[in-house]
């Protein structure tokens, strides 16, 4: 039929993230490298972006140490790096300062990565075109992506059209990002060919999850249409919410007579042994076994496969919760299936009502949160929307973007209620430059700003969870969290024993963390003496932090507030969602340190109101 030669690119990053919360250490990756390399059907490996350098933070590692040493091998072995990047967003959630976003390719170059994959969850290309202006300055192969979902807005004409648009900015390479596998194989054949039609010469490939079943038809589609690489993972983390193996599409695509490199199985098996001991040390504790299999269920919701791995970490979370509440007032409690159904129904009802927004991140979490949001608020009895982050109003009023389709009339008369506006401006101007402040606060702190200011970039990219690394504080969670984890898992479960005590000194109530094993208790928290004060309750579950970001001062027992004053943040499912005061009144107690896990409804201040 074919003798087109198409590669193949291993996503290592990605074969994680959509398997569970954590990656591989430096070291293990260190290790892994020559046995990829061995296999020798991979001219790209994917070994950075996204989540790896937040995730990486979290459990204690600095990334700019791994984006380097892992990098290296395959620059001697001749093959091409690759990370993907969120555009205005950078690595993270929210959107980044111009300035900080610049330094963003320029560190990533220096560290080993050659190409970049830029990606707007709302294909707005007032946020795509400058990213490949700043790559293409850093030096970096700019590949800009089409984030490709199924709705009546986006035909393969739209997606030719951006494409276009990509190229005459200067991408050198286009993505299909089939972030969630809903491509239908067809309609990405049409894409694939119409912009090879106009453009023979630009380098195409293709991305997708196999988990709602599109996915081998769907490459099969591209490939015979011209696409240049193909996405592909390996066992023990292939199929599911991640990606085809590499095994399943070389045999596949040699058979239709495409050239494809062999696979050297001995290599291969190398590899995937590696993988189950990495899985055996820790990070299989942290990959919930439903993102192992194929679930038709996505194709409804369309949710992404990178998303899955944190979002049935997040479920369990929320479900305990929710039982809890079922629980303490007489109700039948759910099983995950249940709350995932719900969920996936939810979703399916919001989208179109928030305008469309490609559901990757940050938008898929935006919309997967608003709809989870929905059905806890349904399941205690109360009403749709009354919780939305200022994050997802940012999305839904324009700040982030221009959303594909109209938002709700619905949703539009909420946010004249609050007395919202929505804006079709650059969302760049939202954002001013960073890093003199950040250099500045690292002065003062002593730190050093890094080889290639990779320390500021990471400092500015990630605050809140950097100083946690430099404080020990990221590692110490996570090695106690792992070791819960491990204890559950065994046979016999250690007891439960008490991590705090309160005590009382001159009227002052203290709550002093204990530590049994030597690593670092929780800081005391101060409360004001108040027989009146009212326990304000976490509203989800997640992490508290007192704030935002560096530019908030963060309340402090004893301040006045106003009804409606944001008092701290819980970060659940990768977004900071503000907790405001429901009345004037006086801060009596704060009850949790920055960093500290919540459960939905646990005190986390007290407030003494106003008469």
């Amino acid at each position: 039929m074919s003798n087109k030669v198409v590669k193949f690119n291993l996503v290592f990053r990605d074969m994680w993230q959509s398997a569970g919360k954590y990656q591989p250490r430096v070291d293990q990756l260190v290790k892994i490298a020559p046995a990829i390399i061995e296999m020798g059907c991979f001219d790209r490996v994917e070994t950075n972006g996204g989540g790896f350098e937040q995730v990486n933070l979290l459990y204690g590692e600095n990334p700019n140490v791994s984006v380097r040493e892992w990098t290296k091998p395959f620059h001697e072995a001749g093959m091409e790096t690759q990370m993907l990047d969120r555009a205005l967003n950078g690595l993270r959630m929210s959107p980044c300062s111009k300035d900080l976003r610049r330094l963003f390719y320029k560190v990533k170059k220096a560290q080993g990565t050659d190409i970049t994959r830029i990606f707007c969850g709302l294909n707005d290309p007032r946020n795509v075109i400058p990213s490949i202006q700043y790559a293409k300055e850093a030096g970096m192969i700019a590949q800009a992506s089409l984030c490709i979902t199924h709705s009546p807005i986006h035909t393969a004409d739209y997606y030719v059209g951006l494409a276009e648009k990509f190229i005459g900015a200067g991408a050198d390479e286009i993505c299909l990002k089939d972030m969630a596998g809903i491509g239908r194989p067809t309609v990405l054949g049409e894409i694939v060919a119409g912009i090879k039609a106009a453009h023979p010469d630009i380098t195409i490939e293709y991305h997708s999850h196999s988990g709602p079943g599109f996915s081998m038809a769907s490459i099969l589609e591209v490939c015979k249409s011209g696409c240049d690489y193909i996405d592909v993972a390996m066992s023990p983390l292939s199929w599911g919410t991640g990606h085809v193996d590499v095994i399943a599409v070389q045999e596949m695509l040699k058979a239709a007579g495409f050239s494809v490199k062999e696979i050297n199985m001995e290599a291969y098996m190398k590899a995937r042994t590696m993988i189950k001991e990495m899985m055996d040390d820790f990070l299989g504790y942290y990959c919930p076994p439903l993102n192992r299999i194929d679930n038709s269920l996505l194709i409804k919701p369309g949710l992404p496969g990178g998303m899955m791995g944190s979002l049935m970490t997040d479920l369990e979370e929320n479900l305990s919760s929710l039982n809890k509440w079922k629980q303490k007032n007489g109700k039948p409690q759910l099983t995950t299936d249940d709350l995932l159904v719900k969920l996936f129904d939810e979703v399916a009802y919001v989208w179109p009502k928030v305008g469309y927004p490609p559901l990757v991140t940050p938008f898929s979490q935006y919309v997967k949160n608003l709809a989870l949001m929905n059905v806890v608020a349904l399941e205690k009895g109360k009403s749709r929307w009354e919780m939305i982050p200022d994050t997802i109003w940012d999305m839904i009023l324009g700040k982030a973007g221009k959303l594909p389709g109209e938002v709700d009339v619905e949703i539009k008369e909420l946010a004249a209620s609050q007395g919202r506006e929505f804006t079709d401006a650059d969302p760049q101007g939202n954002y001013p430059d960073c890093l003199e402040e950040f250099r500045a606060k690292m002065k003062e702190k002593g730190w050093d700003t890094g080889k290639d200011d990779e320390e500021l970039f990471e400092y500015a990219m990630h605050p809140t969870q950097y100083e946690l690394l430099r404080s020990g504080k990221a590692k110490a969670e996570f090695e106690a969290d792992l070791a819960k984890r491990k204890a559950a898992a065994s046979a016999a479960p250690e007891a439960k024993l008490p991590e705090s005590v309160t005590v009382n000194i001159n009227g002052v109530q203290y709550k002093v963390g204990i530590s049994y094993d030597g690593t670092p208790a929780a800081t005391g928290k101060t409360e004001l003496a108040a027989s009146d004060a009212e326990d304000l309750l976490a509203p989800l579950s997640g992490k508290f932090y007192l704030t935002n970001d560096s530019s908030e001062t963060p309340k402090k027992v004893g301040d006045s507030v106003k009804r409606g004053d944001v008092l701290c943040y819980i970060e659940a499912m990768k977004i900071n969602n503000a907790v405001c005061a429901d009345a004037d009144g006086t801060i009596a107690a704060i009850l949790c340190n920055d960093g500290d896990t919540v459960d939905e409804d646990d005190p986390i201040m007290k407030i003494v109101k106003n008469a």
